[in-house]
């Protein structure tokens, strides 16, 4: 056999052994250098002086290993992988073929599904990433966020499955919407704080709906205060600190997660048939995350708990609230409906004060004061302002003048046309009094008499007091 085909440690032997053969190394020192016994090196010298170079090559090279899989084995695992498994990963598929009695290690079935061409290697390109050690208790930090995926292949509409993560244990709770909004994130939130307590950091994206776009009202920046979303305003309310990421990678544990649970959970989806939302959801609450949790669950750093006791007020808190104005007639306005206040707050003086207006998830709406919830009815429609009896009526029997009307003969309502005639006039008059020379630049008297001519002095020149405007002396 060729030396390129031996091994290292093979060829390391076979450098001993021929300087053994020249009696420049004796049989004890080469066993010392090569880490073997003299009964091993003895073994060892007498292959070479039969065999030559082939007797070091290891015996078993070429040879099936005893520990391998029969090949009716492997042709069962690839046909099964092929019908049942198509798109799986090798560790996913080993984990189902596991459950059919068809035991293999995923690195094995990898090997086979590779030389079969199944399966490709892909090498990625690789980002420097700052690491971040894990949170060392449960419930310091919980990561939120929305997966957009196809998660039915088809059978449904696209939705959206909120996922949490625990950065401590890798815990996860998940729930599937139609849509990434703020009544999904309140209700998978509520999930959580139901089954764990609540946690002291939630970790998000920069979602409009946890990161306010607007500039918030002018009362926000006297106060220090940043303008929030409902979502913020919420956890706020009930003191959990809401941290945004400046990347995905950022909040990579619940990014990975998406992508283990669009691999997982949708081929477990399509196994058990399930079509709809409700059913995914009684699915992943009973059987997938139990499951899943306790497989891929890590021990925290420390034993503590660190989640807060659930609020009273957790429908409350995990709602919208916006301010309004009371008006006069101590009605409020909201979402185009009328409420109004109760007359047992009269002592409060709330006309033209703000109130909060708060609209829990089932509908129900609440009135609220500096924390006081106040009374109200709801009004059937919005007031209207009404003129009392005696205008409506004055204003019902005023007539314009009839034709023959007094005002109307002396020259009045005759409109733009009589106007015209009235200014025509007046030029015409101007036009004459010119012409005969009496116009002294003065309208005429309303006697009808001609205007005075201004008084001339000795030389026959005006009177400069005569003059009108202003006048410059050099």
């Amino acid at each position: 056999m060729e030396t390129l085909t031996m091994s290292r440690r093979e060829r390391d032997r076979l450098t001993m052994m021929a300087r053994v053969k020249q009696r420049a190394l004796t049989l004890v020192a080469a066993a010392g250098l090569l880490g073997l016994g003299y009964r091993q090196a003895k073994r060892v010298w007498q292959r070479y002086r039969t065999q030559g170079d082939a007797g070091l090559v290891h015996r078993s090279r070429g040879r099936p290993s005893g520990r391998g899989l029969a090949p009716t084995v492997r042709e069962r695992v690839l046909l099964r992988c092929e019908e049942r498994y198509p798109d799986f990963g090798p560790t996913l598929a080993a984990e189902y073929l596991a459950r059919e009695g068809l035991g293999v290690e995923h690195e094995t079935l990898r090997r086979w599904l590779i030389a079969t061409g199944v399966r490709t290697v892909r090498r990625r390109r690789q980002r420097h990433r700052q690491w971040r050690e894990r949170k060392a208790c449960l419930g310091e930090m919980v990561q939120l966020d929305g997966s957009h995926h196809d998660w039915f292949e088809g059978r449904r509409a696209p939705c959206v499955l909120m996922v949490m993560v625990d950065d401590a244990t890798n815990r996860v709770g998940a729930q599937f919407f139609a849509e990434e909004t703020t009544r999904a994130s309140y209700d998978v939130f509520e999930s959580w704080v139901r089954q764990h307590r609540l946690p002291r950091r939630l970790y998000v994206d920069r979602d409009s709906i946890y990161r306010c776009e607007g500039l918030g009202s002018v009362a926000d920046p006297l106060a220090g205060k940043a303008p929030q979303t409902q979502f913020g305003r919420a956890l706020e309310a009930l003191g959990v600190k809401l941290s945004l990421a400046n990347s995905p990678q950022a909040k990579g544990r619940v990014e990975r997660m998406n992508g283990v649970l669009q691999d997982r959970l949708v081929k477990a989806l399509r196994l058990a048939g399930i079509n709809d939302l409700a059913g995914a959801n009684r699915f992943l609450a009973e059987t997938f995350l139990p499951a899943f949790n306790r497989q891929f669950n890590v021990v925290a750093a420390s034993s503590a708990d660190v989640h807060g006791a659930v609020p009273r007020e957790l429908d409350e808190g995990l709602s919208w609230e916006e301010a309004r104005v009371v008006q006069r007639d101590w009605t409020v306005a909201h979402g185009g409906r009328w409420y109004q206040l109760d007359r047992q707050h009269e002592a409060l003086s709330l006309a033209g004060r703000k109130v909060i207006v708060r609209t829990l998830r089932d509908g129900q709406v609440q009135l609220v004061h500096r924390g006081t919830k106040l009374r109200w009815r709801a009004l059937p429609a919005r007031p209207v302002r009404r003129h009392p009896e005696s205008v409506q009526a004055v204003r019902r029997e005023t007539k314009p003048p009839a034709p023959e009307h007094p005002w109307r003969q002396l020259g009045g309502g005759g409109g733009r046309e009589y106007w015209r005639s009235v200014k025509a006039r007046g030029r015409a008059t101007r036009a004459a009094a010119r012409l005969a020379g009496r116009d002294s630049g003065r309208p005429p008297l309303r006697s009808g008499l001609p205007p005075s001519r201004p008084a001339n002095r000795g030389n026959g020149t005006p009177n400069n007091n005569s003059k009108r405007g202003h006048f410059l002396v050099s």
